[in-house]
């Protein structure tokens, strides 16, 4: 077993350290939700309710909401804060009688085990229980919470059982309690002959989970009919690494093409490289813009002596840059 807190009972003037550990665990066969067609695994995402985003684990915080809707906050940070003197001590209250309790307050049960050197103060106080035939009524404080505690002897070890508080045991509102409803003295005489024949002393071990024991040979007969699912390697880590290996590609590809936004981008300007001047003239028709100077090279080439003579005409004009546009149209209609 394995401690799940670790600190000291405080028994007047006398603190003895121990370690809690859970005395009970769950039996229970526990199922996961599957996909029935291939047996997948039914997997479930923190999603925001607001914006629709998958939140991580690290910023999920606790929020208390009002009667009015809005919703309090809560981190760890502010659970830390608070004044919880019972956080690593079982402080003893009062003694009482173990029959004083009723079982509807009881929760959880915890074995402690001396801490160290703290052996023989624990025997004093266990054998000081056992002799005086009463419990300790003590405080605790397990995962930020303060819960009452029973703490008695059970086979020679200090048992801790966390209580409710008064205010968690609900008050049964029953209809036929407040009705008139009485048996006939025979009845109640039978049902108590009934109780004396079927008297007993407790002993655990002679009850079985029948439940339990049938679902159990329900999966082995399953399995020994070979009703099983090979549910196959779920895909999504190969695919992180080939959407991040893609993505990385890109990257070096785009850092090393310069300031280019699109992919695309390298392969059409690689084309109108090879393209031939009757395609490139063709193609500045169409009204794209990025291949225009394409189209503008061509008529270079084609009449030389004329585009020189409007680059002359347009140096010494002191017109806009619009009316340097026309020189040019009328070279490419004389082309």
């Amino acid at each position: 077993m394995r401690s799940i807190w670790k600190g000291a009972v405080s028994f007047g003037l006398v603190s003895i350290g121990v370690k809690l550990y859970s005395a009970t665990e769950d039996k229970d066969i526990r199922f996961n939700q599957v996909h029935a067609a291939d047996g997948g695994r039914i997997k479930y995402k923190r999603v925001c309710s607001i914006d629709g985003e998958e939140v991580e684990y690290a910023d999920i915080a606790k929020g208390y909401e009002l009667p009015d809707g809005n919703v309090v906050i809560l981190t760890d940070e502010d659970f830390d804060q608070l004044p919880l003197s019972t956080r690593r001590e079982i402080e003893v209250l009062e003694f009482v009688d173990q029959d004083e309790i009723d079982p509807i307050n009881y929760e959880k049960t915890y074995y402690l085990e001396p801490d160290g050197p703290a052996a023989r103060p624990y025997v004093l106080l266990r054998d000081a229980l056992e002799n005086a035939g009463q419990v300790a009524i003590t405080k605790i404080a397990l995962r930020n919470r303060e819960s009452l505690a029973a703490l008695r002897v059970r086979e020679g070890i200090l048992v801790l059982h966390t209580m409710r508080w008064p205010d968690e045991i609900r008050t049964p509102d029953f209809g036929f309690l407040d009705e008139d409803i009485s048996v006939r003295p025979q009845e109640l005489q039978m049902a108590e002959a009934l109780i004396s024949s079927m008297s007993g002393s407790f002993d655990p071990e002679e009850f079985t989970d029948e439940y339990r024991a049938a679902l159990t040979e329900l999966l082995e007969a399953k399995q020994t009919g070979g009703e099983v699912v090979q549910p196959e390697e779920p895909e999504e880590a190969g695919a992180a690494v080939v959407d991040l290996m893609s993505a990385l590609r890109r990257s070096v590809e785009r850092a090393r093409g310069g300031a280019a936004d699109e992919d695309a981008a390298p392969a059409k300007r690689t084309a109108a490289k090879k393209a031939p001047a009757k395609k490139a003239a063709a193609d500045s028709d169409s009204g794209t813009e990025e291949k225009a100077p394409a189209k503008r090279t061509a008529a270079a080439k084609k009449a030389p002596a004329k585009k020189a003579a409007a680059k002359a005409g347009s140096s010494r004009s002191t017109a806009s840059k619009s009316d340097d546009a026309k020189p040019a149209k009328r070279t490419r209609r004389s082309a």
